[in-house]
């Protein structure tokens, strides 16, 4: 049988080496964030403040370009891009209709009309579904 190899003790100093190596590695690629802003994309919950306080409201002026994004953040596809982003919204972009509808000319229009038999025909089978739902 072959005798097992004893462990060696632990060297700290070159584990202490290789722990420094690796918070080097680390801080190398490191970005380090001090801007903070809101996502304009994401909708804003804003808290309302007690109905009984004192202080007086003012409106507070804040940085235009960030107002705009937001404001634009909250468009609609077809009022933010001039032309669809994507396949799925190619599919309804132009939703205004192409001829102005008149609703008197006859000629297009075919608006529903009962005759006597539809009449009563719709109300036996209100009368079939009342009974039915009665049971």
């Amino acid at each position: 049988m072959a005798k097992l190899k004893e462990k060696e003790p632990l060297d700290i100093v070159h584990q202490n080496a290789i722990h420094v190596e690796t918070i080097m590695k680390e801080l190398r690629h490191q970005k380090l964030y001090t801007e903070f802003n809101i996502n304009p994309f994401k909708k804003l919950h804003v808290l309302t403040d007690k109905p009984m306080s004192s202080i007086a409201h003012k409106k507070e002026e804040g940085d235009p370009a960030f107002l705009q994004a937001v404001h634009n953040a909250h468009l609609e596809p077809t009022k933010k891009y001039t032309h669809p982003q994507t396949e799925s919204q190619e599919i309804g972009w132009l939703s205004s209709p192409l001829l102005v509808t008149d609703r008197s000319d006859r000629r297009l229009n075919f608006p529903r009309q009962n005759s006597e038999i539809t009449k009563y025909m719709d109300a036996a089978w209100r009368l079939k579904e009342q009974t039915q739902n009665m049971r």
